[in-house]
């Protein structure tokens, strides 16, 4: 076992020898037994990191380790359910479970992959093709969790959901994650859905890292504060500004005390992704958290170009 599930160094990807970079230039590291939510804008490369890590693309530039090695020998040991959930549309329910029971022998674990489909109230014979969004969405990840996977990538797999059937799901994955000390990596853009459920985050924004590191302390490092206009924010790091008549809201990395005239809050998830989203020449923030001996390593591109 190793303790860094997936680590990405100067990573790229670009489709076409004079297409836009998909990704360019991506640096975070995701230590185990982590659950990490992905988020950023359509278009950011969200789709293109989850292929890369599990060894379904090439990078064109960079490295990317999963589980200690290589994405395509890591392969058998982790599980990808992509956005648009590829099943066999002719098998049934109940083939489809047993063809990953075929593929994964030693590993298969029927009961979980049985109580997912179970909780959809599906037809073990009736055929995939027939089924819907979500009750799709159900047997893929039957599939995935009923593999054991040490990482699980999921590329937005609640968005066919209604509500109470993602919830349900959304405290399966967790418990399932954190019964086996399992890494989840998992793209969505229902924030709310995150916030409760994931302990990391990794934000892209034009295909680079914006944001990376354990959510408290990439929270712990911004203030949401608001003061008169005519108060300075020097030198504190401003990721946006916003001004309604005297008053400023501003989203900061405070250096040292903000200062008379300021009221300071911890944003909420949201607020800090929407910000960082809103400003994308806002200075990148990697939190890489390292064992417990050797503490904690940031790196801040505003101290960086200092």
């Amino acid at each position: 076992m190793t303790d860094t599930a997936i680590e990405a160094a100067a990573l790229g990807k670009r489709y076409g020898r004079r297409g836009r970079p998909a990704l360019d230039q991506c640096g975070f590291r995701l230590p185990a037994g982590r659950v990490c939510a992905l988020v950023g804008p359509n278009g950011a490369g969200k789709s293109t990191l989850l292929a890369l890590v599990a060894g379904l693309l090439r990078p064109t530039e960079g490295t990317v380790t999963v589980l200690g090695t290589t994405p395509a020998e890591a392969r058998t040991r982790l599980a990808y359910v992509a956005q648009d959930k590829p099943l066999h549309a002719k098998l049934s329910v109940a083939e489809t479970l047993g063809m990953g029971r075929e593929l994964n022998p030693g590993r298969w674990d029927a009961a979980v992959a049985g109580r997912i489909v179970a909780g959809g109230d599906l037809d073990p014979d009736g055929r995939v093709g027939s089924l819907s969004g979500g009750q799709r969405t159900r047997v893929a990840l039957a599939l995935a969790l009923g593999k054991r996977p040490e990482l699980l990538l999921l590329d937005e797999p609640m968005a066919d959901l209604d509500p109470l059937a993602r919830h349900e799901l959304m405290g399966t994955l967790l418990a399932e994650t954190a019964e086996h000390g399992s890494t989840l990596l998992m793209s969505s853009h229902i924030l709310a859905d995150l916030e409760n459920a994931c302990d990391h985050l990794v934000l892209l924004g034009g295909g680079r890292v914006r944001l990376a590191g354990p959510l408290d302390e990439l929270m712990a490092a911004h203030a949401l504060v608001t003061g008169a206009a005519a108060t300075g924010l020097a030198p504190h790091t401003v990721v946006e500004s916003r001004t309604a008549g005297r008053q400023v809201t501003a989203l900061v990395r405070p250096r040292g005390p903000l200062g008379d005239g300021w009221q300071s809050a911890e944003p909420s998830l949201e607020e800090l992704v929407l910000a960082h989203l809103r400003s994308p020449d806002a200075p990148e923030l990697v939190i890489d958290t390292v064992d417990g001996t050797n503490g904690t390593h940031t790196t801040d591109a505003e101290e960086a170009a200092v």
